[in-house]
């Protein structure tokens, strides 16, 4: 029988393990099976938080930056350089994780970070700029992120409006000819798993604003100041698949910045190397956290799946819980799909063994696929 070569290119398990911890504990448990498994790891991620990490343990260069967090407040961020290529997380700069627990500003918080830190890619010598946009504690269309790269936000005295998305219903000219030229000469990539518009129904401000603590008030505010700021800068990229991304960053993105939009997972996995690695493999391993019916629509184990579904590959999947039926899992290109509830039912004990739950899980796989 021919050696299995594994390839486990699995997502993060949200609040337990890094994706790279991920490899590592189904690693382990796999060879304490089958001592002598051939297992290539390759971390991924689909452009929300955990890009940056991901990218780094394909062999990017993590670098830091100071810059201007979702409250104003000087903050820490990273983005990953490889050659030319640059790949930059807005959740770094401007994301929910910068918040103060129970802290919200959903009408005034900025991704003026955002920007400084892709003007740091930009120093750096970034020529394709990989844009992952998710995990925002923002929704102010991008203006903050814009702002920081020289545009001006102005009301009708002349002064720049306020910060946030709240701000924008005071706008009155918005004047983007002091935008850093640089950004009209790079490939920037807009990388994100959500393809919502920026405004109504299943814009930024409904699906998402809640979640960054905007009230029902909050909401209706944020809706009307960001159709008002897209009727100044350009009505018709507001209807675009990625606009309402990460608070509509991905509006501001589009409009002003020339990004093109493509799903954050096939582009991960195009910057990660994800072809040649399953050339190689004979069974690919994937998962994240929670497999649900988001997980179909673009999250990373669905874009992997869907890879090596392609290439002939079999696919099993690792997860905290699983909320899918064996016939969306199949749909979705995985043969089978471990839980580690299977193993520890409680949910808050499961993710706080989550590492030596997979690793017994792990032991599992081996013995159904590789012995």
């Amino acid at each position: 029988m021919e050696t299995a070569r594994v390839l486990v290119a699995a997502d993060k398990f949200k609040g337990s393990l890094t994706a790279a911890q991920v490899a590592e504990r189904v690693t382990a448990g796999l060879r304490r099976v089958v001592p002598g498994a051939q297992v290539e790891t390759l971390p991924v991620a689909d452009g929300g938080d955990g890009t940056v990490a991901a990218a780094v343990a394909a062999g990017f260069e993590r670098r830091e930056v100071r810059v201007t967090g979702p409250l104003g407040d000087p903050v820490t961020a990273a983005y990953a350089l490889r050659d030319t290529t640059a790949v930059v997380e807005m959740a770094e700069a401007s994301g929910l994780q910068h918040l103060p627990a129970g802290v919200f500003a959903p009408l005034t918080a900025t991704t003026y970070g955002s920007g400084e830190l892709l003007a740091a890619a930009l120093d750096a010598g970034a020529r394709t700029i990989v844009f992952g946009v998710g995990g925002s504690a923002t929704t102010d269309g991008g203006a903050g992120m814009l702002a920081a790269l020289g545009a001006r936000f102005l009301d009708t005295d002349g002064k720049p409006v306020g910060p946030g998305g709240g701000g924008l219903a005071d706008l009155a000219e918005a004047d983007l000819s002091g935008l850093d030229p640089r950004m009209a000469d790079v490939d920037l990539i807009l990388a994100s798993d959500v393809d919502n518009p920026l405004t109504g129904r299943k814009g930024a401000p409904e699906i998402y604003g809640r979640q960054k603590g905007a009230t029902d008030d909050d909401i209706a505010t944020l809706d009307a100041a960001l159709a008002h700021y897209a009727s100044v800068l350009g009505p018709d990229h507001a209807r675009l698949p990625g606009a309402g991304a990460a608070g509509g960053i991905g509006y501001g993105a589009l409009v002003a910045l020339g990004a093109r939009f493509r799903p954050g997972i096939e582009v991960m996995l195009d910057v990660l190397g994800f072809a040649p690695a399953l050339a190689r493999a004979t069974l690919v391993i994937t998962g994240e956290g929670s497999l649900d019916e988001q997980t179909l629509h673009g999250k990373a184990p669905a874009g992997v799946a869907a890879a090596a579904r392609a290439a002939g590959v079999e696919v099993v999947a690792v997860c905290g819980r699983l909320a899918l039926q064996p016939e969306a899992l199949a749909g979705a290109g995985i043969s089978r799909a471990y839980a580690l509830t299977d193993l520890e039912p409680d949910p808050a004990v499961s993710m706080a063994q989550a590492g030596s739950l997979l690793e017994r899980t792990s032991e599992a796989i081996a013995r159904d696929f590789l012995l």
